[in-house]
């Protein structure tokens, strides 16, 4: 959840709260769905317990949902904990880490798509090794090492054009 609130989050510390652009209304429903089938379907709620109520799916399928007001009220109190604690969590990590988050968006400017190597190189290698994951350790592997390019290659002069033979004469 704190990935995808990252934009939003970013553009809070960045441009102020009252300066949020509306791209974030779709992470905002991804994040808020997850939080929902979190606690209702899959059971990752301690006050709710490990109960699955069937999520989203389940709530289009029967006319009515498949537990009491009460617990529907409770589902919605847990969701939106779970977003805020989501929130709360990114707003001290991306103000933590924000000359990074200066540095990414600087180079999002100027490239429009960024990759996984692109990030090494900018913030260097992440900060847990024993996590290396098949995509690091092909890196590694594969990675070519930084050399200058070879030098331009000196384009021949073209050679001038003969005169015009009817001018000369």
């Amino acid at each position: 959840m704190c990935m995808t609130l990252g934009g939003r989050v970013s553009e809070e510390i960045f441009f102020g709260k009252s300066n949020i652009t509306s791209g974030a209304r779709d992470d905002l429903e991804k994040i808020t769905k997850m939080a929902y089938e979190a606690c209702a379907s899959y059971g990752m709620d301690a006050e709710i317990g490990p109960v699955s109520y069937g999520g989203r799916e389940a709530l289009k399928e029967n006319w009515q949902k498949p537990f009491s007001e009460k617990t529907g009220e409770l589902l919605d109190l847990r969701v939106h904990r779970m977003i805020m604690d989501a929130h709360t969590r990114t707003t001290e990590l991306l103000s933590e880490h924000k000359e990074e988050v200066e540095k990414v968006a600087k180079l999002l400017l100027s490239k429009e798509v960024i990759t996984r190597e692109d990030m090494i190189e900018l913030l260097g290698r992440r900060p847990f090794p024993e996590r290396a994951d098949d995509m690091d350790k092909w890196l590694d592997k594969n990675r070519a090492p930084k050399s200058a390019p070879p030098p331009l290659e000196e384009a021949p002069i073209p050679a001038a054009a003969p005169s015009d033979p009817v001018a000369q004469a």
